[in-house]
């Protein structure tokens, strides 16, 4: 699974991967700080299983921290996206190729109101401005990729009957598109995929804007919300837009992740506070206290809430642990793997995830709370701990 973060030059992108990620990327007050794709390792956060049995666990991959456990995945951000960038204008090739990988979007928002579309110094921008110019340009992606190839294409389908979901999920193959996708948007949309000719414009545009939110759903992540304009503007793209919205303080969380790092406090992302651990000077001090500030008014910070809602809300994966009746391996690790699983996975999908010799085995799963045993079919949720039994 791979996120990616978008937005208009400015908008605070690169400052929520880094919050995200820790990972050391430019920060600038300039449009186009980024220009290739930056990549890391970003982390739902889940109630640690092993607590439940008095112990902690050793993750392989991610953290735990006083009872929460962090799973990894992987976040991109990727160039800022202005009018134009479907035809090209800006860095917009390079940012739709580095999006068609992505299975979600992070779209985030300067609600500050304090620069323009372009990244440039601005008084009272209207941040919903924003969000209109990036859906434009998605759709027009999306129509162009269909446009490319329409009229011949329609003709095809319906001269020598081929199956329409098949032949446009060809097309979006690049974008992660499924006939499942195409065909849930037909449905949706009410179109004649046997007729495809007699569509109008209207309609294919309308078929484009359905396919693009259908297969890259997108979080409004509604940036520098500590800013004076930040909550009103934020107040007006809430009733504007039917997107999943959370207020954001990428800053206020990047110090606060780093102070962790040095040791100067003690902070969980997602948490509601935090605790200084070390002397701090008099400016250190004032800083936290106006993160504390914005973070008592919002509830936390944002980013954490931000990527848990993609990854458990938008994209409903689940996170699975592989668990024996001792929770450890054979180097006594408790709980050393937990993975974040697609909708729908069942205890034979999760069996083949851990090795295909385990799922072509499969017997039975034991579910080490209950101690019960469940079938290949059985539909897993999040948090759930499986030992799998095989032949």
């Amino acid at each position: 699974m791979l996120i990616g973060i978008l937005g208009r030059p400015n908008a605070g992108k690169s400052t929520f991967f880094k919050a995200a990620t820790l990972i050391d990327v430019l920060i600038a007050n300039y449009p186009f700080a980024t220009i290739k794709a930056n990549h890391g390792i970003a982390y739902v956060r889940i109630p640690d299983l092993a607590k439940e049995f008095g112990k902690v666990s050793n993750p392989r991959e991610g953290y735990v921290k006083e009872g929460w456990r962090f799973v990894p995945f992987e976040l991109m951000d990727v160039a800022g996206l202005v009018k134009g960038a479907s035809q090209g204008k800006g860095l917009g090739n390079e940012f739709l190729n580095d999006l068609s990988a992505a299975d979600a979007f992070i779209h985030v928002i300067d609600l500050s109101g304090e620069t323009d579309g372009e990244g440039k110094p601005a008084e009272n921008y209207d941040p919903s401005k924003d969000i209109k110019i990036i859906e434009k340009e998605l759709d027009l992606w999306y129509l162009g990729i269909l446009k490319k190839v329409w009229a011949g294409f329609a003709r095809t389908v319906e001269m020598q009957k081929k199956k329409f979901e098949d032949s446009v999920s060809k097309q979006f193959s690049g974008l992660k598109v499924t006939e499942d996708d195409v065909r849930h948007v037909v449905l949706k949309s009410g179109l004649d995929p046997d007729h495809p000719t007699k569509w109008t414009e209207q309609q294919l545009e309308n078929f484009a804007n359905l396919l693009r939110k259908t297969t890259k759903p997108m979080i409004l992540a509604s940036n520098k919300i500590d800013r004076p304009n930040g909550k009103t503007n934020y107040e007006k793209i809430k009733s504007m837009f039917d997107y999943p919205i959370i207020p954001c303080f990428a800053d206020g969380e990047l110090s606060l992740r780093q102070a962790d790092k040095a040791g100067l406090i003690s902070y969980i992302p997602g948490e509601k506070s935090f605790k200084i651990t070390k002397d701090l000077n008099d400016k250190q001090k004032a800083a936290l206290e106006q993160i504390q500030k914005t973070i008592n008014e919002f509830g936390s910070t944002g980013i954490q809430d931000v990527l848990n809602h993609v990854v458990f809300e938008m994209m409903k994966y689940v996170a699975i642990y592989p668990a024996g009746a001792k929770l450890s391996d054979s180097k006594g690790n408790i709980l050393p793997d937990c993975f974040l699983m697609p909708p729908g996975t069942t205890a034979l999908d999760f069996a083949y995830r851990l090795h295909t010799d385990i799922g072509k085995n499969f017997v039975k799963a034991i579910d080490i709370r209950t101690k019960h045993a469940v079938g290949k079919d059985h539909l897993l949720k999040s948090g759930d701990g499986l030992e799998i039994l095989t032949k």
